[in-house]
């Protein structure tokens, strides 16, 4: 976790939107619809959605696909007209006084850097910078009237912001730069990049957390556990009783919470009470084998001395 990270889990809470901009040509992946386009098993846009799920407002600028949360849906005019009409139009659906920006190609961001970027915002904003330094404009946090003022200023130099590039809009404000070494701006823009995507997203250390996170988000539970005391319980069953145990005991024990009430601590009681269960059948099963090996010693005891 970075400093930036850190110091925002202690920052007091305000209210924010978010836009995801999701209605680009995606020319370098042969114009696939690259928001849908899956990484982990969920979508890059949900992945993106997830990081910014605080949000009091999330507005995605684009085509209508489905979503594993609700959100507002708006579309740039003209349809593909760039990322300037495409802001403009969620700016429009907004309300908050700081508003996120996101791509909805990032599969790596989480809502850490969604609580950091905010937590950074002093002038008119903050935006994450890649390895090179490369300021990465839609992996941000802005004030949303710096927004409007610029959005403006470019209608009135250009009389339009079609085709315009996202740059000229922060060539006049004030923002913070945050590096970022995790790469949570890494965006899929070849196949190349989504190959790279998937590989990195099942490296030891990373697979388990994810693929626990895309499980709850199809199941649409929201429940911290204690993963390793749920692994734990997993083994025990396993070696103390048969290997099948393993997965039939876990899924009794989310039965038995659900059926409790379904929170943290009626998940700890249920796998309390099973790791003890498992215990005792392997103190058992050792019980027996000690007394098995008993009975053989003193059979062969008469043969030994004759």
């Amino acid at each position: 976790m970075s400093e930036a990270e850190a110091a925002a889990q202690t920052a007091p809470a305000a209210a924010y939107d978010a836009i995801v901009l999701a209605g680009g040509a995606a020319r370098r992946l042969g114009g696939t619809d690259k928001p849908a386009l899956r990484v982990g098993g969920a979508t890059l846009l949900d992945r993106v959605l997830d990081a910014c799920a605080g949000a009091a407002t999330t507005v995605v600028v684009g085509p209508r696909r489905p979503t594993a949360r609700p959100v507002v849906w708006t579309r740039e005019d003209p349809p593909g007209g760039g990322p300037l009409p495409a802001l403009a139009a969620g700016l429009d659906r907004t309300t908050a006084g700081r508003v996120l920006v996101y791509a909805a190609d990032l599969p790596f961001l989480t809502p850490a850097t969604s609580r950091a970027l905010l937590h950074a915002v002093e002038g008119d904003g903050a935006l994450l910078t890649d390895a090179g330094g490369r300021d990465q404009l839609l992996a941000a946090a802005y004030r949303s009237a710096a927004l409007r003022r610029e959005l403006a200023r470019l209608t009135a130099e250009h009389d339009t912001l079609t085709g315009l590039p996202l740059r000229r809009l922060i060539a006049q404000l004030t923002l913070t730069r945050l590096p970022d070494p995790a790469s949570a701006a890494f965006d899929c823009d070849t196949w190349e990049d989504l190959s790279s995507a998937r590989a990195r997203i099942r490296e030891h250390g990373h697979v388990l957390d994810k693929w626990i996170a895309a499980v709850k988000a199809d199941l649409g539970i929201d429940l911290d556990v204690d993963v390793r005391a749920l692994l734990d319980l997993a083994r025990d069953a396993a070696h103390g009783v048969d290997r099948p145990a393993a997965p039939l005991t876990t899924f009794l024990v989310g039965y038995a919470a659900a059926s409790a009430g379904g929170g943290p601590q009626q998940v700890a009681e249920a796998t309390r009470k099973a790791v003890l269960l498992a215990q005792r059948w392997a103190a058992e099963q050792a019980e027996q084998g000690e007394q098995g090996e008993q009975g053989e010693q003193g059979e062969q005891g008469p043969e030994a001395t004759a």
